[in-house]
């Protein structure tokens, strides 16, 4: 029988560490790799091809929402199944757009973790009990569909919270491995698209709609 392969993405070590000890005693699991971040990740997945990436969302550079968009734009296989601090029905609303499989807190892992993966790699999707009802509770009327975020292409989204976080047009060609011209290209759609005038605009919408946030 053959194993789930596993990638894990965080950027504490101590935690990868942990968690590939937690999965070391199972018989069916396999951590085939670790990233540090969402960039690493991607490009882990391209090479190593994992059936799951266990995936933080709060990362330098690209941040697990990022990446979760760029694996489904890659088109890699790999599921997504964030293990996330935040209980913020914003960040598992947008997660679940970007196209992840799941949502556990790490609060409540331990060995829920182990049955999450299994799930996810059986193709279910799994949220934490914490979580799930206002994730899927439907979308605030007074929004109306309106949401200025959803009108961005998913690489828009990933220059818009890029941007936020402070990154330079080069950092954040860096990060999503495009030319600077592209960058700044995408930028400017953003700009537009949001009809924001300035930085401090973008990074005020970019905490109300829960892109970003404040430690």
């Amino acid at each position: 029988m053959s194993k789930i392969r596993v990638l894990i993405a965080d950027d504490h070590a101590i935690l990868r560490e942990g968690v590939r000890a937690l999965l070391a005693a199972t018989d069916d699991i396999e951590v085939i790799g670790q990233a540090a971040d969402g960039r690493e990740a991607v490009d882990a997945c391209k090479k190593l091809d994992p059936d799951v990436v266990l995936m933080d969302i709060a990362m330098p550079g690209l941040g697990g929402i990022e990446a979760a968009l760029e694996i489904r734009k890659e088109g890699l296989r790999a599921k997504v199944l964030v293990l996330s601090q935040y209980e913020d029905r914003e960040y598992v609303r947008r997660l679940l757009k970007a196209g992840v499989s799941g949502y556990v807190l790490k609060k409540s892992a331990g060995s829920e973790l182990v049955g999450a993966i299994r799930a996810v790699y059986r193709g279910g999707l799994v949220l934490d009990p914490e979580v799930a009802r206002a994730a899927m509770e439907e979308q605030d009327p007074q929004r109306g569909g309106g949401d200025p975020y959803e009108a961005l292409t998913d690489r828009e989204k990933q220059v818009f919270r890029l941007v936020a976080e402070g990154r330079s047009n080069k950092e954040v060609a860096d990060d999503l491995g495009i030319s600077v011209k592209t960058a700044m290209s995408h930028r400017e759609h953003v700009m537009q698209k949001l009809d924001l005038h300035n930085r401090t605009e973008l990074v005020r919408l970019a905490l109300k709609l829960g892109v970003i946030r404040i430690s």
